[in-house]
């Protein structure tokens, strides 16, 4: 399908749909987070029976606000690099498909590092606890949680640590779900048509594109699990994958050396620490692997699978109906029938 839209079209449509999103399926990321993190088992699980703990459903929104910020403008950016390459490579004698991946994958590497340091502090503030905020703190959308994470954080470049781990993550999922989502879209519009079904309405556009959406994106998450699992890893070690030093490698020394213990010793295996906390994605899965097998890869599938069904869905359904609509709005064009 193909629309009239300009690149402010594309953007405010590619924004609104981004923060539709964000808000209504931020819960299910958050129960993603939590049970990929290493740590669930110790927060959010009772050792006695292996229950799950109600914290795990608390404070679902926490570190809504950075994502909300960033991914208007990614998102904007994701659709605008999209629709460009791919109206540039319409003309190159590739097959459809190949030509929707490449898109949506350069798309994702301008989006990505827009949205990279906002992903590494939601996800980080996702997995702050009740007893580390203040008292009074029990709202469902806590600020608190940003700002108790950021504090984690030494430098802005820690920010960063997982550009690649989210490049590595989105790269195959896009290339996957976009193509499928096309494929399948064009062939609902066309068998709507052949059928007689077809009505050309904005709310025919936004749940075609909604369904093919979703299905593409539900695929595409749980082959993907595994690597979304190694970024979640990696980004919620971001923080600590700074080696001491300056002041703060001198406050480590007295406090060790008032223990009576070997300073040397200590700053060394802080190094090794933060040597780790900067492992590459491969050692990362190798390890999880290893301690939980390929259970641990694919811990939190069925809630990706889950959130990107909903969450595609709406996402492009949005999208797509937002371009419709803005077109049908900006030109006058087919207003009745288009609506």
């Amino acid at each position: 399908m193909s629309f009239n839209n300009t690149n402010t079209d594309i953007l405010i449509a590619g924004a609104f749909a981004a923060f539709t999103v964000d808000i209504l399926v931020y819960p299910l990321d958050t129960l993603k987070t939590r049970v990929q993190s290493p740590d669930y088992n110790k927060l959010y699980t009772k050792s006695s029976t292996n229950a799950i703990n109600r914290s795990l459903f608390r404070g679902l929104y926490q570190g809504i606000g950075s994502v909300v910020l960033a991914t208007i403008p990614s998102s904007g950016a994701f659709f605008t690099t999209y629709e460009g390459i791919k109206s540039l490579l319409s003309h190159a004698p590739l097959p459809t498909p190949v030509t929707h991946s490449v898109a949506s994958s350069i798309g994702e590497l301008v989006s990505c590092l827009i949205l990279t340091p906002a992903e590494v502090l939601k996800q980080n503030a996702q997995m702050v606890s009740r007893s580390h905020r203040a008292p009074t703190s029990n709202k469902i959308f806590d600020g608190n949680a940003t700002l108790l994470a950021l504090k984690k954080f030494n430098s802005p470049t820690q920010l960063w640590r997982g550009y690649t781990a989210l490049a590595g993550r989105n790269l195959p999922f896009t290339a996957m779900q976009f193509p499928m989502f096309e494929r399948l879209r064009a062939s609902i519009h066309t068998y709507r048509k052949r059928k007689g079904l077809a009505t050309g309405i904005l709310w025919e556009t936004g749940t075609v594109t909604a369904i093919s959406a979703g299905s593409a994106g539900a695929v595409a998450a749980v082959v993907t699990t595994p690597i979304d699992v190694v970024k979640t890893r990696i980004m919620l070690s971001a923080a600590d994958s700074e080696q001491p030093r300056g002041e703060e490698q001198n406050r480590i020394v007295k406090e060790v050396e008032a223990q009576g213990k070997d300073a040397k010793a200590e700053i060394d295996k802080a190094r090794q620490a933060a040597r780790g906390g900067r492992a590459g994605g491969l050692a990362v899965g190798r390890e999880i692997l290893r301690t939980e097998g390929m259970k641990g890869l694919f811990q939190g599938g069925a809630l990706r699978g889950l959130w990107t069904a909903i969450g595609s869905g709406l996402y492009l359904g949005v999208y797509e109906s937002g371009r419709r609509y803005l077109e049908v709005r900006r030109t006058g064009a087919g207003e009745c029938a288009a609506l």
